[in-house]
């Protein structure tokens, strides 16, 4: 190996091999110095910007102000379970108060103008450090007899439980179940509400944005991965 003179025996710049990696205060923040990205893994370089969500104005266009009239008519309720609606992407979402969303998937699966029979699929997200209320859960229905879809969304703060919908959408079983195991939002009247990916003597919800990035026993090799702040920085 070459040594260039006047070089030995010094570190090459930016070798800093003692340096653990930058671990994250916020989910705003990744690794090795990235800031305003949702990329922790600081490669990336991505930015995501957080626009505001608005009330949309009328009319929505398409199928959506039929479904909003719709369910206006069959719900006497609507005015106070309905937060605000939002049309973004050609999607329409009607953001719902949590203690309602049992209320209005009734409503949307079984009046005759509205048939979203199918709940397809249940997500959640964590928007912890920009939103008090940190949990969204978003329900994607749809419509076979219309051939219509819709996306309800509820939001709560960490600890606050969420009415399941199961007696309503069966499909949403074990959609809730993940979401338990995953963000530890517990869904009140569950009828089995029990870890369904992690094992059940886990401790934590791995896809929580303040879950650690590290530092979890790795059984069968007798190793460990270090928590981001005692990682090797190769630079």
């Amino acid at each position: 190996m070459s040594i260039h003179p006047g070089t030995e025996g010094n570190a090459p710049v930016g070798a800093e091999l003692g340096a653990p990696a930058q671990t994250p205060p916020s989910p705003d923040k990744g690794m090795f110095g990235v800031k305003g990205t949702g990329d922790v893994s600081g490669f990336g370089r991505l930015v995501r910007p957080r626009p505001a969500v608005f009330d949309s104005p009328r009319p929505y266009g398409g199928y959506f102000d039929d479904v909003y009239d719709a369910l206006e008519e069959a719900y006497p309720a609507f005015s106070e379970a309905i937060e605000k609606v939002v049309v973004d992407r050609a999607e329409l979402t009607l953001h719902i108060r949590p203690e309602r969303i049992v209320e209005v998937c009734q409503v949307m699966r079984d009046d005759a103008s509205l048939r979203f029979e199918l709940c397809s699929s249940v997500d959640a997200v964590d928007y912890l450090g920009s939103d008090e209320r940190r949990f969204h859960i978003a329900y994607q229905l749809t419509s076979m007899t219309y051939r219509r879809r819709v996306r309800l969304e509820v939001a709560v703060a960490d600890g606050v439980p969420v009415p399941s919908v199961t007696r309503v959408y069966p499909t949403a079983d074990w959609q809730e179940r993940e979401i338990y195991d995953m963000f530890g939002v517990v869904f009140a009247g569950h009828p089995n509400l029990t870890r369904i990916l992690m094992p059940d003597d886990w401790e934590g919800h791995p896809q929580r944005k303040d879950y650690p990035l590290g530092g979890v026993p790795v059984e069968y090799k007798g190793a460990e991965i270090p928590p981001p702040d005692q990682r090797r920085v190769y630079q």
